[in-house]
């Protein structure tokens, strides 16, 4: 059995959280139908969602499917809230500079062109390979019809695409959103094993150790302490507003949570390193891949882990053991 992460304290900061339940939702790459626009962030719905776009951007009616619910995890489906990510194509070639285009559409299937500023940026997009290799943090750029573009570095296999935004316009305006689709690269594909359980990751001479525990349904406080060649290093740069940016991916069907840390550069109070602390919520024991951006000297560097989510506890709970012992005891068994 892998040990979990031991959990450090709770802070008061803002989590970014996954919703706690699994719900069902549209597969992946599917086409999705339209959603009403009446809908406001926050609600549960069951009307049918917005149409994935076809491979040229262009809509075709399907039957009705079940809406996105509050309670699914970040990046499971295409469509969510009247909101469609509709790649150019479901297939892209392998090799270090392979372009993706994409749009997000509104419900009535046009193009949103304005987008909120989140942490510098405007769309932040996530590229990883189905067994959790290739990670990339990328921001594309948005032409005025609307499409987004980006060179990836894709190796065979099949590829899921996070966009990470926030629509001024629509049912969910203002709200951050993610949502997910899959891309295949043809080629010769096998697929790596997911890494042990690890505390510390190592990246281009830097030792990243990771303090906390990832716990189903509970806010977990993670810290992660960067040093090189034994000294720590003190000297963090911002990147994209923060010192550090971590995301989760849940290993199997890659639910996604990206979170922010504590504090902002230049507050007076966060320090610039050794250590960037995050909050965050997972929504379901198992195991999950994690990936930190952070920026020294000029150079953005990603340290990944495999940690594994634990049960909730309660410490007043009595084992399976000690109630059958008390109740052989007493004479009884009723618990």
């Amino acid at each position: 059995m892998r040990t979990p992460l031991k959990l450090a304290a709770y802070g008061g900061v803002l989590a970014v959280a996954f919703a706690g339940a699994l719900g069902t939702g549209s597969v992946l790459g599917s086409p999705v139908p339209p959603v009403s626009d009446t809908h406001t962030a926050g609600e549960s719905h069951s009307e049918p969602s917005a149409t994935a776009a076809d491979h040229d951007g262009s809509h075709t009616p399907e039957a009705a499917q079940p809406a996105a619910t509050d309670d699914l995890p970040g990046g499971l489906m295409v469509s969510d809230r009247g909101y469609t990510l509709a790649p150019e194509t479901s297939t892209l070639t392998a090799g270090s500079q392979t372009q993706l285009s994409f749009r997000i559409l509104a419900a009535n299937g046009e193009p949103i062109t304005s987008f909120e500023q989140s942490h510098d940026k405007q769309m932040h997009l996530i590229a990883v390979r189905s067994d959790t290799t290739g990670f990339q943090h990328v921001h594309p750029t948005l032409s005025e019809d609307g499409t987004w573009s980006v060179p990836l570095d894709l190796t065979a296999g099949t590829w899921r695409i996070f966009a990470d935004f926030a629509p001024t316009e629509g049912a969910a305006a203002g709200d951050s959103l993610t949502l997910g689709a899959d891309i295949s690269v043809a080629g010769d594909y096998t697929p790596a094993d997911l890494p042990e359980v690890s505390r510390t990751a190592e990246v281009d001479g830097y030792t990243v150790t990771l303090e906390g525990e990832l716990i189903k349904g509970s806010e977990s406080e993670l810290t992660l302490t960067i040093t090189r060649d034994g000294e720590p290093v003190t000297d963090l740069e911002p990147y994209l507003a923060a010192y550090g940016h971590l995301v989760a991916l849940r290993a199997g069907d890659l639910a996604y949570l990206h979170v922010h840390p504590a504090g902002t550069p230049n507050d007076g109070v966060t320090e610039p390193g050794p250590g960037i602390t995050f909050y965050a919520k997972v929504p379901s024991a198992g195991d999950y891949r994690l990936y930190l951006d952070f920026q020294h000297d000029g150079v953005v560097r990603t340290a990944d882990f495999t940690a594994t989510a634990d049960h909730a506890q309660d410490p007043d709970s009595t084992t399976s053991e000690e109630v059958t012992e008390s109740g052989a005891d007493e004479g009884h068994s009723d618990h």
